[in-house]
């Protein structure tokens, strides 16, 4: 193994600083909420040959880990040879991508001394691209809104005004799409500057010798980290709510001295909705997973993630192939945490937590026709709200967090400042966490409403319904996400297009996360806190962890 090397190593944490200065240019500059205020997003650095040798810490999985192969596919699109000073070239091909048209990925050749020498890369979701919209609809992807090919965004710097035309004549939210592109432009001009203006502080004419260094240091650190861990082949099921039917996940997961790899076999095949996922985004997140146990200190580049494996049969749910309808992958690639732990679990059970809520509660809002038809105010608008994670290992699960996409909350003053909605209430959802020796995390309970006399559209594409998250050697199951409208509505799917009436008010309630070992092994101090803190119910202290209240 290379020894470390002061001098290369203060070039690697300048990287890292250089890539979350790039991110945080996105964020700063994009219009659309959920950039801007969600962090819906990644940036990251590349060398030549397209390896990523650093990212953002600020992004999710699913946008991080599709960039660090979607730049290798672009590289290898377009000649290096033929590339000029300001180019940046763009797609949303889900299966290049990030899994479906609303995420536009960029990628800029940086140039130093005349030559490539790297390039940098970002992607974020923009909130409208025309079709049916941000629901699971879809019978196929052209359905879902405009597919860009791999194509120039910015030749020499100039803009492809035409493609800006296209983009914004399919789109219900024109102004916020534009502001969005130039967002990610700048956040790629960001990282070029600033990658350029280290190489000139080092005196580098090229990155060769840093990207093997971080990719040689960092592959090694994961195959150390696997040494640790026991080997063989474990199997987990994960049965999820879906669509039209529940639907099986299936995982095989090998543990070996040199390699993690991670089957999908078994697993129920494509929805006839906009729920499946291409499998790069399936990997993301399942990938990520797995790095959170297996080297977790460990900076996330090409070499860190070389060791990990992902295969899938054609077109199961997990490995959808064109022009599959995709729009809502995250609903079931978000699932594939709890799937993947579910194997790990059983090789080390000391270091994986509960099922958690995972898929995000993600809710695409807009106009019904009637409204654009009568010229009233018009608006596409995407939530996003999380429940709880699973109880950990010696830990509580966390309370609205999101993990796995680590996508922030949606804030409520900006979501009414941009979109004709009004929320009434947004608070924790009292006993929902699962009862264990470590509870799980708690879910919400929010409730909105249209702020003017319209009725609005809601597009539902959410898991943990019907089948909500599992504890953990004897931790309880986390409460089951609810959706309705009005306090006495029936329950409603977790997956349609729902239409919200003026004066209606849309209920809805993340799931909790699983607890973590027998309720019974809490302790009463712990207990009475979280009766005092109102995380759980007098009821719950006394009948479930026999603490008498």
């Amino acid at each position: 193994m290379r020894k470390p090397n002061t001098r290369l190593q203060v070039m690697w944490n300048r990287l890292l600083a250089v890539v979350e200065e790039q991110g945080q240019a996105l964020i700063r500059a994009a219009f659309s909420p959920i950039v801007r205020e969600c962090g819906d997003i990644s940036a990251g650095i590349f060398d030549l040959q397209g390896r990523m040798l650093a990212q953002a810490v600020t992004g999710t999985p699913g946008h991080i880990n599709t960039m660090a192969e979607a730049v290798k596919t672009l590289r290898d699109r377009f000649e290096v040879k033929d590339m000029k000073p300001g180019d940046i070239f763009l797609t949303n091909d889900p299966w290049i991508a990030s899994g479906h048209l609303n995420d536009f990925l960029l990628m800029m050749p940086v140039f130093h001394n005349g030559a490539v020498v790297g390039f940098t890369s970002c992607t974020s979701h923009l909130v409208d691209l025309g079709g049916l919209g941000m629901g699971p609809e879809g019978a196929d992807v052209y359905d879902e809104g405009l597919l860009i090919p791999p194509c120039k965004l910015m030749d020499q710097g100039a803009l492809n005004a035409l493609l800006m035309e296209i983009i914004k004549a399919n789109s219900r939210e024109p102004i916020a799409n534009e502001g969005d592109i130039y967002a990610l432009i700048a956040c790629c001009e960001t990282g070029a500057a600033r990658l350029a203006g280290m190489m000139d502080e080092f005196g580098l004419n090229d990155l060769d010798a840093l990207a093997d260094y971080i990719i040689e240091i960092s592959y090694q650190g994961t195959l150390d980290a696997l040494t640790e861990l026991p080997k063989g082949t474990w199997n987990s099921v994960l049965k999820v709510d879906g669509y039209e039917k529940e639907i099986d996940l299936h995982a095989a997961l090998t543990l070996a001295d040199d390699h993690v790899l991670l089957d999908f076999s078994g697993t129920s095949g494509l929805s006839r909705k906009g729920i499946n996922v291409p499998l790069n985004y399936a990997t993301a997140y399942a990938v990520f997973a797995l790095r959170c146990i297996i080297g977790p200190d460990i900076p996330n580049n090409a070499g860190s993630l070389a060791p990990f494996q992902v295969t899938a049969p054609t077109d199961c749910i997990l490995n959808a192939q064109a022009p599959a309808p995709v729009a809502m992958r995250h609903t079931l690639g978000q699932m594939t945490p709890d799937l993947v732990y579910g194997c790990l679990s059983q090789a080390v059970p000391d270091r994986v937590p509960a099922e958690g809520a995972s898929c995000m509660y993600d809710l695409p809002l807009r106009h019904v026709a009637e409204t654009a038809l009568n010229g009233g105010e018009t608006f596409a608008l995407e939530l996003v709200f999380s429940g709880g994670t699973g109880a950990r290992p010696g830990l509580d699960g966390l309370s609205a967090t999101a993990f796995p996409s680590g996508v922030w909350g949606s804030q409520i003053e900006t979501t009414e400042a941009v979109a004709p909605v009004l929320f009434t209430r947004r608070e924790l959802k009292q006993d929902s966490g699962g009862p264990g020796s470590h509870r799980g995390g708690l879910g919400q309970h929010i409730e909105l409403r249209s702020a003017i006399d319209e009725d609005f559209i809601v597009f539902l594409s959410v898991e943990r319904v019907l089948n909500p998250a599992n504890g953990r050697h004897g931790g309880m199951a986390g409460a089951a996400g609810r959706i309705r409208i009005g306090h006495d509505g029936a329950d409603l799917p977790g997956k349609g297009k729902v239409r919200v009436n003026a004066g209606k008010t849309l209920v809805f309630e993340t799931p909790g996360g699983g607890g973590f070992g027998p309720p019974q092994d809490r302790s009463a101090a712990a207990v009475r806190r979280d009766l005092e803190d109102g995380l759980i119910s007098s009821q719950a202290a006394r009948d479930i962890y026999g603490v008498d209240t």
